[in-house]
């Protein structure tokens, strides 16, 4: 079990209700699948990927972005039992959509990267390390299956 400061509580909180998933999401997913390129394998039904122009401006990237900050957000929720919350996601992509693993930790420094700027000097290396912290927490609940 995760043991949660005050501090870290409120600032994961308060990250989440400065930003707008759309934006976020759809700018840490385009990041993953250009920075990352292998991991367009899993999104084979999203079109045209064969540029960073191409995914950045798909529908389909952009509402796949806000679907998973909308999965974060559920962690947000739920910070004292985020396993719990993840457990149906992580059997879906471990089983169905075999997804490797590592990708998770890929799309969170993205997602780091995203919020960074976003956030601008307000993400001081304390915000830094109570948003990894939570970042940390989501990866493993979601490669609980894996093993």
């Amino acid at each position: 079990m995760v043991v949660w400061t005050d501090f870290e509580r409120t600032t994961i909180q308060d990250i989440f209700s400065k930003i707008d998933y759309g934006v976020v999401g759809q700018a840490a997913l385009s990041r993953c699948l250009i920075v990352y390129p292998w991991t367009q394998r899993y999104f084979g039904s999203f079109g045209n990927l064969y540029n960073a122009a191409a995914i950045t401006s798909n529908p389909k990237v952009a509402a796949h972005g806000k679907v998973v900050m909308e999965g974060l957000e559920k962690a947000v929720k739920n910070l004292d039992n985020i396993k719990a919350t993840f457990a149906e996601l992580s059997t879906l992509h471990s089983e169905k959509l075999q997804v490797d693993p590592d990708n998770f930790k890929l799309l969170g420094d993205c997602l780091t990267i995203v919020v960074a700027a976003q956030l601008g000097k307000n993400f001081t290396p304390e915000v830094h390390a109570a948003f990894q912290k939570f970042l940390a927490v989501v990866v493993s609940s979601l490669r609980r299956q894996y093993y």
